[in-house]
């Protein structure tokens, strides 16, 4: 778990916006918010690990949005205030403002854009993926990076289950020149990913 690389996608359509994976403060968010004049509307997590939900629950609170998260991680959210200390950022409280739950499916952000939620359980039970057909970009979150696949030796990782996320996601057969965003390190594009030929 490498939190300095963690990668945090923001999705504008005029004044609103969502953020993906809220890694970081609530206050640099809040400052990024303001400078370009953009109104929070959601928040999502690929999935429970600090350095991808970190700043989610102060942001839906002070926005008064709701944030969207698998319930199946739920149990990682305070596990992971070991780590946030060691980074120095605030700790998520005992009280926290659960996440709506995350199921897998079509759905709407933004009044209009379609995005496709993609269960991918593995690097934790409820790992998601989030993928915009109409742009051809997917957000993978840990399920795998540009030279490898998510760990699976923390809370609520599992090799089988990761194999057949992947499995999953190669069978989707999606176009060659659909930019990724991984949750850690460099983008890249799907038909890298495939010439990976990952064996696992």
């Amino acid at each position: 778990m490498d939190p300095e690389n963690t990668n945090s996608v923001l999705v504008s359509s005029g004044d609103d916006c969502v953020i993906f994976d809220a890694w970081g403060r609530a206050d640099d968010w809040n400052n990024l918010l303001n400078s370009r004049g953009l109104k929070l509307q959601a928040i999502y997590a690929t999935h429970g690990h600090d350095d991808h939900i970190s700043a989610a629950r102060e942001l839906a609170r002070r926005h008064n949005v709701p944030w969207f998260m698998n319930r199946a991680d739920l149990p990682l959210v305070l596990w992971g205030n070991q780590i946030l200390d060691f980074w120095e950022l605030p700790r998520i409280p005992d009280d926290f403002i659960e996440p709506n739950d995350l199921q897998p499916g079509q759905t709407k952000i933004l009044g209009d854009i379609d995005m496709e939620i993609i269960a991918s359980p593995g690097h934790s039970r409820g790992g998601v993926m989030f993928y915009f057909p109409e742009y051809k970009i997917l957000i993978t979150g840990d399920t795998i990076f540009r030279d490898g696949v998510g760990r699976t030796d923390l809370p609520g990782g599992n090799m089988d289950d990761l194999r057949q996320s992947i499995s999953n996601l190669f069978a989707r057969n999606l176009p060659d020149d659909t930019y990724i965003v991984h949750g850690h390190g460099n983008d890249s594009m799907m038909g890298d990913i495939k010439a990976m030929n990952l064996t696992l």
